[in-house]
Order: structure tokens, then C-alpha cells, then sequence
């Protein structure tokens, strides 16, 4: 009798323990929740009988208070099962697989149950037990660099290297936004969304007219990532001179290239009226060079050459600042190469870019000895590296190989003096090697420049982010981040 009454206690004890155990061991974390699965996974083979209680889909109830694992634990256990395969291998791509098959029962989680306390965790990056779904997340993204020269790695590797976007957002940042273009020319277009998405957000919900520095950077990439009409509805709003026009010229420059040749010459046009009715002044440069890429020459010059006389008039009368810089952009897109350098001159210190900008222009018109001559006296070494690089492609376009060669020769010194410590120079030689080669050697250098980048200090690697970005749009698509 006593040994009967033992046996009882001791399987009440073991069902009790049983009950209590396994929804405890699914949010503990990875190595409870495993081994609480393995040994359901032995009571359903012939063992003991399972105690998971069964819904209409065939899976228990999501509730560990009720005693139960629920369909969207079973997922997660699954999911954790495949990742502690893939830390266990050592075949690259036996890990890759297993990750995604895990990264797939995650998604069937939030998407088949979304009511389940584990969605929401997952949703929101929150720990389950000691398992982290971002850092997880993580690791699915960086599979991309199973191929290290791939352009997607490159991708993933300068996004790791960008400080993270404070939130709320309460400031655009070049530096992501440039990102998400770069993930969309490379075809990632989900990866774009996800990053552009929240300061597209923020513009819609914030006073457009009283935030053009943000405005002007949102509608620049949704011009570069095709979404024209949502850009020129921000840019509709702004009543800001510089931000207004700006968008205008970057717009219209984004459907030059796609070949819509109706829109650009429609922005010309708009950007040209606005600017005389709301008497523009700088900007006029920008609207120049609008009325040029839509094949308005006549009236490109006639604005130009009328801007520049009223810019030196002043500049007589205040002693001010003489021009501004786009000017110098629209000489070399007119053709007026002295006048160019002259106004190059003027501006380049405050506005380095400019330099390889006017300089590429010239070259492109049959100019490169002049322009040559001028970026050798250029100071800054990694601007200096810039304008090399663009003058390469310029002449190779025009068929002047020797030329290209001889600033290749140049180029490399320079990349060579800078032992490997200065990843824009070296992500222009990348730009430099596609243009002069046309071929996958310029990627074993931008590796070189990403690595760079990594051993720097935090201030350069906070800075770096957008020209590296900038180097491998023009590298792949042929075609510049916006100036």
C-alpha cells in the first residue's frame, strides 16, 4: 500500500514539475528553451504523454501562464535550434542557410501570430530570455559579407560604421539617407524603405517651411531613389529661396538621367519662375544650370552672364563675398573656363567641393590641361584626389587614354604616400580604377579604404560615411550623389 501510494506522489511530483517547466524554459532563454523542445519533442515519439494542449491549428495556446507553449513558441524554439546548428558548423554556407531558415520561422511568428507576446518582442527588438533578436537581426545582414567584395558587404560595412540615428529624429542625416539610396541603386529596395522611411516621416509631420536643412536632404534622396512625385510635394511647400530651388535643380538632374526629358524641361521652367518671382538671388546659378541639362543653352547664357554682372556689381560696391558657388559650377557647365577658374578661385575655400566639380566640368569640354594644372595646386590631398579622379573619367569618356594615364600615375602617388591612412583618397582611386579599367579591380581598393576607415578615429569614421557612400553609387551606377 505504501509503495502504491509512493508511485502516485512521485508521478503527480513529475507532471507538476513537468507543467511548470516548460513554458518557464521557452522564455528563459536559448539553452532552456532547446532543451524543454527536445524533451516534448521525446514525449511525442512514444515517451510520456504530451501535455501541450491542442487548438484548432493544431498548436497549444500562446499562454505560459496557462501551462502551455503555444504554436509561435514552438517557432522560436525551432528558430533557436537552427541557429545553435549554424554556430556549430563551420561551413559558410551551411551557417548561411540555417540562419535564414531560422530568420523565416521568426517572420512566421509576428505574421501568423501577431498576438502572441513573442511578436511583440520580436516587433520591438526586445530580449527573449538571453536572446538578443537584434544583435540576431544583425547577423542575418551581415551574411551579405560571406562575398567581402561584394557591393551589398561594402554596404553593410559603412552602415555599421555611422553613429546611430538619435530618435525621435529631430535632424536629417546625409549620412543615412545617402545609405538608403546607395541600398536602392544596389537593389535592396526593402533595406531603402526601412532606412528612409522615418525622416520621410518626420518632414510629413513636422512645419515643412520652418525645416528646409531637413527638407532640402529627404527630397534630394527620394529624387535619387524615384520617388519624384514625394519629393516635389515636400518641395512645394518650402518657401525658402536656396531650399526651393535646390530641390528643383536636384530633381530635375534625377529625371536628366532617367531620360525624362519632359519633366526636366517642365522644373526648368518652374524653377526658373519661381526664382523670378520671389527675386532669387544666388540661386540663380542653379537655375542655369537646370536650363542647360533641359537644353535651354540660350537661356541658361543670357541668365548666367546677366547674374554674373549683378554679383561683381555688388561685390564692387560691398566688398563682400563675391559669388556663390554654384556660379562657378554653371561657368564650366556654359563653357567659360577662365571665368570658371577665376570664380573657382574665389569660392573654394569654403566650399571645397566645388573644385572637382568645375574641374570634371572643364575636362569634359575639351579643357583638362588647364584643369590639370589647377587641381596640382590644389592643398587638400584627399580634394586633390577628388578632382583627379573625375578628370579620369572625363578624359576617358572623350577617348584621351594618355591623359587618363597620367593622372592614374598621379592619383596612385598620392594613395601610395598615404600608406593606406586615408580611406577617401583611396575610395577615389576605387572611382578612378572603374573608370580607367572598366572592370572588378577597383573593388579589392575600396575594401582597402573601408578598412581604413575602420582603424580610424571616431571622428573620421563619423565623417566618412556619405563619400564612401558617394564613391560607390558612382562607381555602380555611373551616376553621382547630388553635389
Amino acid at each position: 500500500m505504501a509503495s502504491a501510494l509512493s508511485r502516485v506522489l512521485a508521478v503527480l511530483r513529475t507532471a507538476v514539475v513537468a507543467a511548470l517547466f516548460l513554458p518557464a524554459a521557452v522564455v528563459a532563454g536559448p539553452v532552456l528553451a532547446q532543451d524543454a523542445a527536445v524533451e516534448d519533442g521525446a514525449s511525442q515519439d512514444g515517451g510520456a504523454p504530451t501535455m501541450v494542449a491542442q487548438d484548432q491549428d493544431g498548436g497549444g495556446a500562446d499562454s505560459p501562464a496557462a501551462g502551455t507553449p503555444g504554436p509561435a513558441n514552438r517557432l522560436f524554439v525551432q528558430a533557436l535550434q537552427l541557429i545553435r546548428q549554424a554556430d556549430n558548423t563551420y561551413d559558410v554556407a551551411e551557417e548561411s542557410r540555417l540562419l535564414k531558415e531560422a530568420d523565416k520561422l521568426f517572420n512566421e511568428i509576428v505574421t501568423k501570430y501577431p498576438d502572441s507576446p513573442l511578436a511583440v518582442q520580436l516587433v520591438t527588438n526586445q530580449f527573449v530570455g538571453d536572446f538578443d533578436f537584434y544583435e540576431f537581426r544583425s547577423r542575418i545582414r551581415a551574411l551579405v559579407c560571406n562575398d567581402a567584395l561584394s557591393s551589398l558587404c561594402f554596404l553593410h560595412r559603412i552602415g555599421e560604421m555611422l553613429p546611430p540615428v538619435e530618435t525621435p529624429i529631430t535632424a536629417a542625416r546625409w549620412d543615412w539617407l545617402s545609405l538608403a539610396v546607395a541600398y536602392q541603386q544596389l537593389g535592396d529596395i526593402g533595406r531603402a524603405k526601412e532606412i528612409m522611411a522615418p525622416f520621410v516621416s518626420v518632414v510629413r509631420r513636422g512645419g515643412v517651411a520652418d525645416s528646409s536643412g531637413q527638407d532640402l536632404f529627404v527630397a534630394r534622396a527620394l529624387s535619387l531613389m524615384g520617388q519624384t512625385p514625394l519629393a516635389l510635394d515636400i518641395t512645394r511647400q518650402i518657401n525658402d529661396c536656396s531650399t526651393r530651388i535646390y530641390n528643383l535643380a536636384d530633381i530635375a538632374k534625377a529625371a536628366a538621367w532617367r531620360g525624362d526629358s519632359g519633366l526636366t524641361n517642365a522644373l526648368a521652367d518652374e524653377a526658373k519662375s519661381y526664382a523670378s518671382s520671389h527675386n532669387c538671388a544666388w540661386e540663380l546659378g542653379l537655375v542655369a544650370q537646370t536650363l542647360l541639362r533641359a537644353g535651354k543653352e540660350a537661356q541658361a547664357r543670357t541668365l548666367f552672364l546677366n547674374t554674373v554682372e549683378t554679383q561683381f556689381s555688388k561685390f564692387k560696391e560691398t566688398r563682400g563675398d563675391c559669388c556663390p558657388p554654384e556660379l562657378a559650377v554653371a561657368a564650366a557647365d556654359i563653357g567659360e573656363p577662365k571665368l570658371a577658374l577665376g570664380l573657382l578661385s574665389t569660392v573654394q575655400d569654403e566650399n571645397p567641393w566645388t573644385i572637382p566639380a568645375v574641374l570634371g566640368r572643364l575636362a569634359k569640354r575639351g579643357e583638362a590641361g588647364m584643369a590639370v594644372a589647377y587641381a596640382e595646386q590644389v592643398a587638400d590631398i584627399d580634394t586633390r584626389g577628388e578632382a583627379y579622379a573625375e578628370l579620369i573619367e572625363a578624359v576617358m569618356k572623350r577617348g584621351e587614354p594618355a591623359v587618363a594615364n597620367d593622372l592614374m600615375n598621379r592619383l596612385n602617388k598620392l594613395t601610395d604616400e598615404a600608406a593606406g591612412r586615408r580611406p577617401g583618397l583611396l575610395a577615389q582611386r576605387a572611382k578612378a580604377e572603374k573608370a580607367f579599367y572598366n572592370d572588378d579591380r577597383w573593388r579589392r581598393t575600396f575594401q582597402l579604404a573601408i578598412n581604413a576607415a575602420e582603424k580610424a578615429s571616431n571622428f573620421v569614421r563619423r565623417d566618412i560615411g556619405a563619400p564612401l557612400l558617394a564613391a560607390l553609387v558612382r562607381i555602380e551606377s555611373g551616376l553621382p550623389m547630388l553635389d
